[in-house]
């Protein structure tokens, strides 16, 4: 199996023979990005974990269904806001538009759930009612649907520090975003979010929270980017089981990066200290999830590709207008 580095090496020769500058190598918790000649950008994904900074390790495929699921994801919601997509020349590959991400990521949640001290329910349990500028009756129970959903912006790494928690109405308080950019970002947002709820609904699962990151085009639009409705930016549960589970107290099936995080809780690791080491057959788990999510989502069988040997990458690439 050809390796990213030597599939980077592989670049120059695909366009043509001519120099390709990828000094300013960039990487990302699940991805490494270089920036090309044309102004465009090129997205190798990792198989690292995200579910906690700083742990890595092998979910295989994973890089994979990041890569895939966005890209069709990327293409359901293109009619609610533009993205920054170009093409997928290959499985573990997408060329994107270069965007300068905004501050501000946008979290929306369906439903009042989570066990870290960010999390609604952690804080609902502990008494608070008014949380991110929301107020929130008294009652709910863990897991349980909001009456609408609801967001809460964080922000990114940067001039206030990487996930200081926002309301909505501090993201142009402070000077994050102006208030028009932010409107724009969260009808957006709300908007994306729908679209997905139906969709997943579809496929028998629920999309519980997620993340989104936008950015501005060069021409000064707002797009979306990175990555969007899968297993490491958003929460699934199974739509089959999640009211018999509901009723009798117990958490709902995921289908996501928390399935890893809850694993390593029951080692009691949660971020800090040293980490455990875990069975191969947690990441074989792991990796049938994603794929599963996938495969719900799309419809589509996934088919495990492997780094491209040389002629296929210069193929791909060229059939994406490179070269």
């Amino acid at each position: 199996m050809i390796s990213k580095e030597e599939l980077i090496k592989l670049l120059p020769q695909a366009l043509g023979g001519t120099d390709l500058p990828l000094a300013g190598k960039t990487s990302g918790k699940v991805r490494d990005w270089y920036d090309l000649s044309n102004g465009e950008r090129l997205i190798i994904t990792t198989d690292r974990l995200s579910a906690f900074d700083i742990v890595l390790a092998h979910v295989p495929y994973k890089g994979q269904v990041l890569n895939q699921l966005s890209a069709w994801w990327f293409e359901q919601t293109q009619d609610l806001i533009p993205n920054h997509l170009v093409s997928i020349p290959d499985p573990n590959a997408a060329i994107v538009r270069v965007a300068d991400p905004l501050m501000v990521e946008v979290i929306v949640r369906g439903y009042i759930t989570g066990v870290t001290t960010t999390a609604l329910w952690y804080r609902y349990s502990l008494g608070e009612r008014d949380i991110y500028g929301y107020t929130f009756p008294d009652g709910l129970q863990k897991n349980a649907a909001l009456p609408e959903p609801i967001i809460t912006p964080t922000t990114k790494g940067g001039a206030t520090g990487h996930d200081e928690r926002l309301t909505c109405a501090e993201v142009v308080e402070k000077g994050l975003l102006d208030a028009k950019t932010w409107g724009q970002v969260q009808a957006a947002a709300l908007a994306i979010f729908k679209r997905g709820q139906e969709v997943a609904r579809k496929a028998d699962l629920i999309l519980v929270d997620t993340k989104y990151e936008f950015g501005i085009a060069p021409d000064g639009s707002v797009v979306l980017i990175d990555e969007v409705h899968t297993p490491d930016s958003s929460r699934f549960w199974k739509a089959d089981t999640y009211e018999e589970r509901f009723a009798a107290g117990a958490d709902p099936e995921n289908f996501d990066k928390e399935f890893v995080r809850l694993e390593y809780a029951k080692h009691g690791y949660r971020g800090d200290g040293e980490i455990p080491a875990m069975p191969a057959e947690l990441w074989a788990a792991a990796s049938e999830r994603y794929i599963t999510i996938y495969e719900l989502l799309t419809g589509k069988t996934f088919e495990a590709g492997v780094y491209p040997v040389e002629p296929r990458l210069i193929d791909n690439l060229r059939k994406a207008g490179i070269n």
